[in-house]
């Protein structure tokens, strides 16, 4: 690939959910039926480890079986169970611990207490680094970041948390409040060859009449080659019949993500993230009607976003946290 950089591998896990209609899954792995030919390929957490090993990523994960959070039922709780046994299947498979960190898949889709009992058995095996997997399927937005809160609380501070499928920018910001570290996503190319390029506000779809027109670049505040070169009515005469309008988004929407990253990452460091955090929302939201699943999971995080908040949103979503911290007392 000649890519000098840092490198993750997936374990084929996702296309139990992808692929369903083509896998059969068992406790010896996932068996695919080839959409070639038909034939049978059976993946088991071996061979996703021994191809892993073969490909030489720093980061490789585990073969995890995945659901999507909307099923209900003891599927869900077999797939945990499955999940942790499967683990110890890769650690004895992976014959490159000094040179790949294998990391664990938390499961247990929106059940607080499957979710726990699988961290708590991945964070026994003392793994490199951990992942929280099955979301981004589907759940809303209110389960899903209660997900992520209630994983990065228990699993251990000094190593990666990483957020599996999760790609959204204000997703991102969220999780980080929240305690995340890493996240992957198709999301910035895979929009992109939609039409639609992110920005500060949200998004801009070109391939809207009213781009035209517009000579204005994709985002005035944006340095990347695209935005410095080319404006919003050129890429509109593009997306619709030439791939050079997917690329030309998809290089500004990479750019974006990884400045949104760097600039997430220095204020940590500079001890300034609540400020970025609500700098990031005035953007987004300036009307101040930030979502409230956000005012909730920052109330969580302890990151006081008043300021760009509507106030009776925020005093209704600082509500919401009251009265679910009083529950919690009376439960325990």
């Amino acid at each position: 690939m000649n890519w000098p950089r840092a490198l993750l591998t997936d374990s084929g896990g996702f296309q139990m959910v992808s692929l369903l209609h083509l896998a059969d899954i068992t406790e010896k792995g996932v068996t695919f039926q080839s959409p070639v030919d038909g034939k049978p390929m059976l993946l088991t957490p071996e061979e996703s480890i021994q191809i892993q090993n073969k490909i030489g990523a720093d980061i490789i994960m585990a073969l995890d079986d995945v659901v999507k959070t909307t099923i209900t039922g003891p599927r869900i709780e077999e797939a945990m169970h499955r999940t942790l046994r499967w683990i110890d299947r890769c650690i004895a498979a992976h014959k490159r611990p000094h040179d790949q960190n294998l990391f664990g898949i938390v499961q247990g889709g929106l059940d607080p207490v499957l979710r726990d009992i699988c961290v708590r058995g991945l964070v026994d095996r003392n793994l490199p680094g951990y992942a929280i997997g099955g979301l981004a399927g589907g759940e809303d937005k209110d389960s899903f970041w209660r997900v992520v809160a209630q994983c990065t609380a228990t699993l251990p501070e000094d190593k990666p948390r990483y957020v599996m499928g999760v790609g959204y920018p204000l997703d991102i910001v969220v999780c980080s409040a929240l305690g995340a570290d890493m996240y992957d996503c198709v999301y910035p190319t895979r929009t992109a060859r939609f039409g639609t390029a992110i920005v500060p506000e949200g998004v801009l779809k070109l391939k809207h009449k009213a781009m035209a027109e517009d000579t204005r670049p994709i985002d005035p505040t944006c340095a990347c080659m695209v935005c410095k070169n080319y404006t919003r009515a050129y890429i509109h005469s593009l997306v619709s019949k030439d791939a050079m309008g997917s690329q030309l988004l998809s290089f500004h929407n990479l750019y974006y993500m990884m400045q949104l990253s760097r600039n997430l990452h220095s204020s940590i460091v500079q001890g300034k993230f609540p400020e970025f955090v609500c700098n990031f929302l005035q953007k987004m939201f300036p009307k101040g009607d930030i979502p409230e699943w956000v005012c909730n999971a920052m109330e969580v995080a302890e990151i006081d976003i008043s300021s760009c908040c509507a106030p009776f949103r925020y005093i209704q979503a600082t509500k919401v946290q009251s009265n679910l911290n009083e529950d919690e007392i009376q439960a325990v």
